[in-house]
């Protein structure tokens, strides 16, 4: 079916063919992304039409929308109104769309942030993915749901590796929100028979992800102290250690737990821990500087009232049922976000002055 006009964002209408019958040279299958805009939700898009998927993106309507990350798929992409806040504009794009697949994606994500903003956290992270969940019930119950957990649910870790059968024990409110969705998620698979499942995906960066979260805060420092443009990092601590991969591989194993032949729960992560003195060495490392330490502060503003101080995945479950296991380490995927940071401050850059702009 097509999609009403009122329904698509309007920075991405589209010609009604696009929308209309589902395209003969495709899948034949729908899919719904919630947090299409973000750094997961951007990979996944390009993932699924490169394999003839028809994709949908559920956004926020603002007076300018953040397509940053999707602007290269606009015209591939439908954006469709909807907001994790609001139930009666997800029942609408779900019914509208009868997606067959839907992932969820959007989360108020930024682990400090859930410290001073609980409440938010917790009605978009925890109560959004109910709602949705909700959506899909009463409005294509046979479509396959996927929803993005994350490491953080383990905090204070009981066992290291941690692995699918690992007790949580969150140290934020974004980890406790985390939990809630997770067993929101696995309730309405076991009392509707639905097609549920959740992804617990340990720490995956990109050259996409955002300026505040700590690995792109350190490589986009870097590469401003080497080209001249700034002298210090201030961070919270060096000594959290994480297990961290590359985005787009953990965005190729939410479509593998979809498209499993059963729904179920799976981990995904390298099995590698490092600290984040060693992602800021290697960084620094990539520019040829060695006297890394004369650059890096420590401030207490950026201390969190609890945190988690290692995280370490067992994906050997996704290895041996889904074929899946994490194949870029963490020099390379420094390296990626570093050599991406100093091009796009280079003078030389064509993208160069609105990646200025858009930090200061």
């Amino acid at each position: 079916m097509g999609l009403p006009k009122r329904l698509l964002h309007p920075k991405a209408q589209a010609p009604e063919s696009t929308v209309a019958p589902r395209m003969a040279d495709s899948t034949g299958k729908r899919a719904l992304i919630t947090g299409v805009t973000g750094q997961d939700g951007s990979f996944l898009a390009e993932q699924l039409l490169a394999k003839g998927y028809e994709v949908y993106g559920l956004v926020r309507r603002l007076s300018t929308p953040n397509t940053r990350n999707i602007g290269h798929l606009l015209d591939r992409l439908h954006l469709v109104d909807g907001d994790l806040l609001d139930q009666a504009s997800l029942q609408t794009a779900v019914q509208a769309v009868e997606p067959d697949e839907i992932y969820n994606l959007a989360a108020q994500s930024f682990v400090g942030v859930s410290f001073t903003q609980p409440v938010v956290t917790g009605e978009v992270t925890a109560l959004g993915a109910l709602r949705l969940l909700e959506a899909v019930r009463t409005g294509a119950d046979k479509a396959r749901f996927f929803q993005a957990s994350s490491s953080e649910m383990f905090g204070k870790v009981r066992e290291s590796p941690q692995n699918e059968r690992t007790p949580f024990y969150p140290r934020s409110p974004y980890g406790v929100a985390k939990v809630y969705a997770y067993w929101a998620c696995i309730n309405y698979r076991e009392s509707y028979g639905m097609f549920a499942s959740n992804g617990i995906l340990f720490n995956h960066e990109s050259e996409r992800r955002g300026h505040e979260f700590v690995t792109r805060k350190v490589t986009d420092g870097v590469a401003r102290i080497k080209l001249g443009l700034a002298k210090k990092i201030s961070l919270g601590t060096l000594e959290t250690r994480r297990d961290w991969g590359y985005a787009p591989e953990y965005t190729d194993l939410m479509w593998r737990i979809l498209t499993a032949p059963s729904a179920g729960d799976f981990v995904g992560a390298t099995g590698e821990i490092h600290s984040v003195e060693e992602f800021v060495r290697l960084a620094f490392d990539r520019v040829g500087i060695t006297d890394w330490k004369k650059y890096v502060e420590l401030d207490p503003r950026f201390a969190r009232p609890a945190d988690v101080d290692h995280l370490c995945g067992d994906s050997s479950e996704s290895l041996q049922k889904l074929g899946w296991k994490a194949r870029t380490h963490l020099p390379e995927l420094v390296r990626i976000m570093v050599d991406n940071d100093l091009e796009l401050l280079r003078p030389s850059s064509k993208v160069s002055v609105r990646a200025k702009a858009r930090r200061r």
